[in-house]
This record gives structure tokens, sequence and C-alpha cells, in this order.
């Protein structure tokens, strides 16, 4: 074998030296797994929390949001390709024990790591989240949950909610379409519901993609085999880095949800 083998996600790169896998932000030097982009936050805000989106957990208040640069999946309409498909962007890198005392400083008692995808920065994210835990701060992620099993141990034991993209129910769109992989993803929100985190799922309608009705169910039908009480975001996709599909019909979105709740109790339209 040439190069190192990335045991992060399920891509399994086998990283050359002096080359990052395919998430961009994990490298081969000297032979072991660097971390280049170690603390490089990318963008911050203070959001309402409906913006993750979660509705059920501590609904009306603000959390402070910290976004990072790099993913490992490679969606054609990502929503936010500015700084998950490209490493030259603006940021600025910082500790982690500084990010949490930043948002101790400003007296909201949670965290998110979100707007690209935290997972391929485990060791920061659990760094920042076992600080963040050990003052009574509330870890959430918001995240593809592209990744092995022992990334998703290792992050959900800090985390306390969680907002998961379901992006469609087929393992070969996932694997052909977005350069992912479906089952890691449902073993994802299967573990992170074991453990009693809140969850949430998002399903990002894609015109040509996603929007029909067998599989929308589909997706609501996994959904409710865990619980019923999981809430669902069917959020409406807008034409971004290399798709250029209308936006989808919003009849289809009504009709979704109105399907859906036969399963599910609370399921939510999203950019209508």
């Amino acid at each position: 074998m040439n190069g190192i083998r990335c045991e992060n996600c399920p891509h399994r790169c086998v990283i050359p030296e002096g080359r990052p896998g395919r998430c961009a932000v994990r490298e081969n030097k000297n032979g072991a797994i660097n971390l280049p982009y170690y603390g490089f936050i990318t963008a911050s805000a203070i959001d309402p929390i409906e913006k993750k989106p979660l509705y059920h957990f501590r609904p009306g208040s603000k959390i402070p949001s910290f976004g990072f640069t790099g993913c490992n999946l490679n969606c054609p309409f990502c929503q936010n390709y500015a700084i998950s498909k490209h490493t030259d962007c603006a940021g600025e890198y910082i500790k982690s024990e500084a990010l949490v005392r930043c948002v101790e400083k400003t007296g909201f008692q949670q965290i998110a790591y979100t707007y690209s995808e935290p997972l391929v920065h485990t060791e920061f994210v659990c760094e920042c989240a076992g600080l963040a835990r050990a003052k009574d701060i509330a870890n959430v992620l918001v995240t593809n949950g592209c990744c092995e099993k022992n990334t998703a141990d290792e992050v959900l034991r800090f985390t306390d909610a969680a907002n998961i993209d379901l992006k469609c129910f087929n393992a070969e769109k996932y694997s052909n379409i977005l350069g992912g992989n479906f089952e890691s993803t449902l073993a994802f929100i299967e573990n992170a519901f074991s453990r009693g985190v809140h969850i949430e799922v998002t399903t990002l309608v894609v015109t040509g993609f996603n929007d029909n009705m067998e599989e929308l169910l589909e997706c609501a039908g996994f959904i409710a085999s865990l619980s019923a009480e999981i809430p669902w975001h069917l959020n409406a996709y807008h034409p971004a880095y290399k798709y250029h599909e209308a936006p989808p019909d919003k009849n289809l979105l009504f009709a979704a949800q109105k399907k859906a709740k036969e399963k599910l109790r609370f399921v939510y339209l999203g950019n209508i």
C-alpha cells in the first residue's frame, strides 16, 4: 500500500505523501495523518437555534455557531460550497480553549459546529466539545453523518443535539452522485438516537435528484422506525455550485409533508 490510510470516514482514503484525502483537510505528512486546518474557522455567527435547523431543542434561543472548511461529500448542489469545496477561503485559526472561552463570554450555554462538515475535523470538534461539556455548555452538531463508527462514537459522546442530513434514500445515488455512503449515514442517525442525543433530520429536496414522493416517504419511514417524535425538516434546494435546476415544486413539498405526518408527528417545510 502506497500512502497512509485515513480511517475517519467510509472513504478510508489511502493518502499519498504530501497529499490530502478526498475531504481536502486530512493529509499525509511524513507517513502520518496531518491536520493542517486544525482550528481553522471560516464562518462564525450567533444564530437562532431554529436555523440549524433545530425546532425542539431549546426553541427560541440563540447559539454561537462556527464553521470550518472541507467536506467528505461532493454534492453537486452544495448550498455552502464557498467553504466546503475550497480550502483557500478566508478564515482564521483559533485554539479550542479560546473558542470555548469566547462562547462562555457571550453568556450562551450552547455551541454549534456547523456550516461545512464538522466530522472531517473530528479531533478539533472533540477537543472543543470536551471543554464545553466541562463548563456545562451544550454541543450541537450539524452534519452529513457520513463517518466511520469510531468517529461517530468519539463525537457523539460529547453531543447534546444534532441535525443530520438524510440526503436521499438510495445507496447508489449516495455513492455515485454525492460521493458519500448511505449505510454509514443511517448508522450515524441510529447511533445518535440510541445514545439519547436529541436529533432532528433534514432532507434537502433537490429537483431531479430526490423530488419524488416515494423516496421522500422512504426517508420518513426510516425516521419513524426509530421514533415518530423525531422532527423532520423538508427544505427546498436553491440553485448553487454545479446544479442549476429550478427549485422543487412547492405542491410536492406540501403533499409530502401531509403524507409524512401519517408517520411522523413533526414535519416542517423550509426555504419555501
